[in-house]
């Protein structure tokens, strides 16, 4: 397809499996217009697929030449330029000889380089990680091997992509996640091409909320990914919202995917906190996506989360909560999907926050906040705080890279107009552990006079 639609170079393709009109109807959804090529002369099928009231058995020699001589009066009919054998493995499923097999293999595949052609040959694995095909010799006739997977990790499945080998050239090494997208077909998300090399910019944003902003140096950086990690009902999605309505303020355009909450849900709190995000979307400055996080694969929802940044061009994206994604993938597919999305918001010069939610109400760290604060430029820390039966909530910034930064833990509350910082935290020790204590006046101000004694110098 990518032959005939971007290159103009016509194709054959050779089925032993599925009859050619199946072929046409189970592609349509790739907007792959086979049957317009055929009457073009651009595509042409070989069809050598069994019929079902039909018995093949091997009684003498096995010989592949009437086949060869198929192929290749199709490939001179249209002057193709590629052909397509799916599957190897329909050929010799009823030949147990693999001398048989390879020296046939062999022979298919000195005949098409004669024929000036670029081939794939499909073969069918055994399993996931055992034999590279089912014959155990495809691969030693073959230029390159191309593995595909889909192995079930963490009781989800998940497609990968290796280039075991290829002659004549480097190659990335190792598995790379892809998934299968309508209309567009196959999409690969390489993480050996993510370079270290995006700009870094020393332009100042508003995060939506001034005593932030004071606490963060003045502000975020243009082009940094903060994340913001919290028990449940902290204030982390009040806190993407102010981040939303301080771009849409600065005459920015802003994309929230939300994975939590739905439109409406999302769209009511917001108005409880005086943000009215639906006047927001009117005017063409916010644009919210949202998704139940199980409704795709990890990978699906990357493609998408990139597609619609390309579509929207925005100057801030937040994603609420990367701990809804984690949940329904791998660790090692977790972090590959952080890695891609972090180096992607990055190369395009885009402000991101992402959420996490902590596994404890008081204090602790989140998976999350484990696996990507190494990547992340800026953390900051919602953690409620127990003080005489009452539950307060505490803000810290724990990392700002490129920038001073107020180390406080600072009391805040929440109203009908946001959230609002208020002073430190004065007489409470253990809040980011998780287990507050309350400390007297006393106790507090020889605590302090402790640490602010000068050494005496020698």
């Amino acid at each position: 397809a990518a032959g005939i639609d971007q290159f103009d170079e016509p194709g054959v393709f050779v089925t032993f499996e599925e009859q050619p009109s199946d072929i046409i109807e189970n592609v349509r959804g790739f907007n792959w217009q086979i049957q317009e090529w055929i009457e073009e002369g651009k595509w042409i099928f070989v069809d050598a697929s069994m019929q079902a009231d039909t018995e093949n058995h091997v009684t003498g020699a096995f010989d592949l030449g009437a086949l060869l001589a198929r192929i290749e009066y199709a490939v001179n009919s249209v002057s193709a330029k590629r052909v397509v054998i799916d599957s190897l493995g329909a050929i010799f499923a009823q030949l147990t000889d693999a001398k048989i097999v390879r020296q046939e293999l062999f022979r298919i595949a000195q005949a098409l380089k004669a024929m000036g052609v670029t081939v794939i040959m499909t073969a069918e694995r055994a399993d996931e990680f055992g034999g590279i095909a089912r014959f155990g010799i495809e691969e030693f006739v073959t230029d390159n091997v191309i593995i595909l997977r889909n192995a079930l990790e963490a009781e989800t499945r998940r497609r990968t992509i290796e280039i075991l080998k290829f002659r004549g050239t480097g190659h990335d090494k190792g598995q790379y996640p892809f998934t299968i997208v309508p209309e567009r077909g196959v999409e690969i998300i390489p993480l050996s091409t993510i370079e270290l090399r995006q700009k870094s910019s020393d332009t100042r944003i508003k995060s939506g909320s001034a005593e932030l902003d004071e606490m963060c140096g003045g502000g975020f950086f243009r082009d940094s990914i903060v994340l913001v990690s919290g028990a449940t009902g902290t204030g982390k999605t009040l806190l993407t919202a102010e981040f939303m309505e301080g771009g849409v303020a600065s005459n920015e355009r802003c994309l929230l995917f939300a994975f939590e909450e739905s439109r409406e849900q999302l769209f009511r709190n917001a108005t409880g906190w005086g943000f009215d995000l639906a006047a927001m979307e009117d005017a063409g400055q916010l644009k919210v996506v949202c998704n139940y996080p199980e409704a795709a694969s990890l990978e699906d929802h990357i493609v998408e989360i990139k597609r619609q940044i390309a579509e929207f061009e925005p100057h801030r994206v937040a994603i609420d909560s990367l701990s809804a994604l984690e949940r329904m993938s791998s660790q090692r597919g977790f972090r590959e999907f952080v890695l891609g999305m972090t180096a992607y918001i990055k190369d395009k010069e885009i402000a991101g926050l992402f959420t996490s939610t902590t596994t404890s109400l008081l204090g602790g760290q989140s998976i999350t906040e484990g696996h990507i604060s190494t990547i992340t430029d800026t953390i900051i820390l919602l953690r409620y705080v127990e003080l005489f039966g009452e539950m307060r909530r505490g803000l810290a910034v724990l990392k700002m890279r490129g920038s001073a930064h107020v180390k406080e833990i600072r009391e805040f509350t929440i109203d009908g107009a946001g959230m609002h910082i208020g002073g430190q935290i004065r007489n409470v020790v253990g809040i980011l552990s998780g287990n507050p204590q309350h400390i007297s006046i006393d106790e507090l101000q020889r605590m302090e006079a402790f640490f602010q004694q000068v050494p005496e110098t020698s």
